[in-house]
C-alpha cells in the first residue's frame, strides 16, 4: 500500500491516522500561531500525526460579501512561519496555475478543491511541482471517478497522492456520506482522507452563506476511522460562530481533544483487525 511522506508524517490507509487541521482560513499570523500550538500539543499528547491546515484564500464563497482571507503572499508567509516554529508540515488550497508553483515552494502538500478536481490543467500543473498533493472528491463524483483525477496527477510522475472525500450533494443544501467510498478510493493505491467538517456542511444553507451541522463532526468523523482512512481533515476554531467563513461546520477547540482521543481508540481496533 503507497504511503506519501511530507515531513516526519507518513500517510497511509494501514497507519494509525494521521490529522490535517486548522482554521478555513487564515485570520492574522497570531491566530494560526495560537491555533497550531494548541492543536499541536493536543496531537502530541496523543501520538497522532499533525499536519497544519489553513486556506490564504477561500476562493468558492457563496457570496461575494463573503470574506475570503489573507491573499496569497500574506497567507504564504504565515504558513512558512508556522511549518519553521512548529516543525509540522503545512497543507493550503490553490485554485488556479498560477498560484500552483509559487504555493509549491511554501507548502507541503497542495490541496486541490472539490469543485476544481476536474480541472485537467490544474491537476498537471500540481502534479508537475513534485509536491503531495490532497485533491478532494467533487460533490458531483461517484468515488470510482476518481481513479481518472488521480491518474491525470499520476500522468505527471507524481505519485504523491491522496484522495479525500468530503460528501456528496443530495438534493438542495445537503450532503450525505457514502462510507463505500473509502474502501474503492483506497482501492486505487493511494492514501484516502476523510473531511469531517466539509462533509457536515449546508452548501448555500443560510441564503447568502453555508450552514453546516457541526454536531455530526464526530459521529462521521467515527464512522470512517470505523471503516478505515489514512488521514482525518478537521477545521478546527476556538470561537466557530465567529469565525470568517465555515463557522457552522468547524469543529470547537475545546472539544478537539476529547474527540481525537476517542478516534484514536477506534483506528486502533481497526486497524489492529
Amino acid at each position: 500500500m503507497t504511503s506519501v511522506h511530507v515531513g516526519s508524517v507518513a500517510i497511509g490507509n494501514d497507519l494509525p491516522f494521521a490529522l490535517l487541521a486548522g482554521p478555513c482560513q487564515l485570520e492574522s499570523l497570531d491566530h494560526a500561531r495560537m491555533l497550531a500550538e494548541n492543536i499541536a500539543r493536543i496531537t502530541g499528547d496523543l501520538n497522532i500525526p499533525f499536519v497544519f491546515k489553513a486556506s490564504y484564500d477561500k476562493a468558492n464563497r457563496t457570496s461575494l460579501t463573503g470574506k475570503r482571507g489573507l491573499g496569497i503572499e500574506k497567507g504564504l508567509e504565515v504558513l512558512a512561519q508556522i511549518r519553521e516554529e512548529f516543525g509540522c508540515p503545512v497543507v493550503t488550497d490553490v485554485h488556479d496555475i498560477p498560484q500552483v508553483q509559487r504555493a509549491a515552494e511554501v507548502v507541503d502538500i497542495l490541496q486541490i478543491p472539490a469543485f476544481l478536481c476536474r480541472q485537467t490543467d490544474l491537476l498537471l500543473a500540481a502534479g508537475e511541482t513534485g509536491v503531495a498533493i490532497n485533491v478532494k472528491k467533487g460533490q458531483f463524483l461517484a468515488p470510482w471517478d476518481m481513479v481518472n483525477v488521480a491518474d491525470k496527477i499520476a500522468s505527471t510522475g507524481n505519485t504523491k497522492i491522496m484522495l479525500c472525500e468530503r460528501g456528496t450533494s443530495f438534493g438542495y443544501n445537503t450532503l450525505v456520506s457514502d462510507f463505500r467510498g473509502l474502501p474503492t478510493m483506497a482501492a486505487m493505491g493511494y492514501p484516502v482522507v476523510f473531511d469531517a467538517t466539509h462533509s457536515v456542511q449546508q452548501p448555500g444553507g443560510q441564503g447568502g452563506s453555508t450552514g453546516g451541522q457541526r454536531e455530526f463532526v464526530p459521529v462521521l468523523a467515527r464512522a470512517a476511522v470505523a471503516v478505515g482512512t489514512a488521514a482525518l481533515f478537521m477545521e478546527v476554531h476556538e470561537d466557530p460562530d465567529n469565525a470568517p467563513s465555515d463557522g457552522p461546520n468547524m469543529l470547537r477547540l475545546d472539544g478537539l481533544q476529547d474527540v481525537l482521543r476517542t478516534l484514536k481508540a477506534y483506528d486502533r481496533v481497526t486497524k489492529d483487525y
